[in-house]
């Protein structure tokens, strides 16, 4: 079942165009990864869907239902969730008062049951409830940016480069959490990666962008044993 269709979408800000006709889809509990170039469009991808810049052309539907103009927050309503690269914690807030507005739109009951969750699956956060966000590693912060991001309880969790500025080891526990995030919470993912490998793993498929475009779609596992794309794309 197709929860999430990109139709052809042309998209970018003001009046320049990024996107020139992109599409993709993702069934229920599905893990995709979006991998090219840089200034392929990828991150503008994922803030189309989300309704951050404007689409001049082309339909977004979430379980077949238009949503292409609906808000931002009117999309979190209808289960979205976004975690960009930069800028997904407040710094001088708490973990748990990250959390705590990450769950601004649910009852205090629920806050509390999602902040549980939370560091029943980021061991790490708990340890440090009190302490600025700010005060934590890159790892911890990516951490808290997606714990965060999973306090509205979303259908549909979507990554900007989750292993940015991470170390290897700390990518890989990264990578790990998220695989955990898909099996054991039954979400749909949406990866922008450079780290193709790690993603592509935990992926069912992949897609890759060329200039704002469609370049290629298949098994993540075929796009990893295809000669032609590891290559070009993913460093041979």
């Amino acid at each position: 079942m197709k929860i999430l269709e990109v139709d052809n979408i042309f998209a970018g800000y003001g009046k320049s165009e990024i996107l020139h006709g992109v599409s993709i889809y993702l069934e229920k509990n599905e893990v995709i990864t979006i991998i090219g170039p840089n200034g392929a469009g990828k991150s503008t991808l994922l803030k189309a869907v989300m309704g951050y810049i404007s689409i001049f052309k082309g339909d977004i539907y979430w379980k077949g239902e238009k949503v292409t103009q609906l808000r931002p927050d009117e999309k979190v309503n209808r289960g979205f969730a976004y975690v960009p690269q930069l800028g997904n914690v407040f710094p001088s807030l708490t973990v748990r008062e990250n959390l705590e507005m990450g769950g601004f739109i649910q009852s205090k009951e629920v806050i509390e049951e999602g902040i549980d969750k939370a560091f029943e699956l980021f061991p790490i956060l708990a340890d440090r409830a009190r302490k600025k966000a700010g005060t934590l590693s890159g790892g911890q912060r990516q951490m808290l940016g997606m714990a965060r991001a999973l306090m509205t309880d979303p259908e549909l969790f979507m990554l900007d480069e989750p292993s940015a500025g991470l170390s290897p080891k700390v990518s890989e526990e990264v990578f790990s959490t998220i695989a955990d995030i898909h099996s054991k919470m039954g979400r749909a993912i949406v990866i922008i990666e450079q780290d193709a490998f790690q993603s592509l793993n935990i992926s069912d498929r992949g897609y890759v962008l060329v200039m704002g475009q469609n370049e290629f779609e298949d098994k993540a596992d075929k796009i990893l044993a295809n000669e032609k794309i590891r290559e070009a794309y993913l460093g041979g």
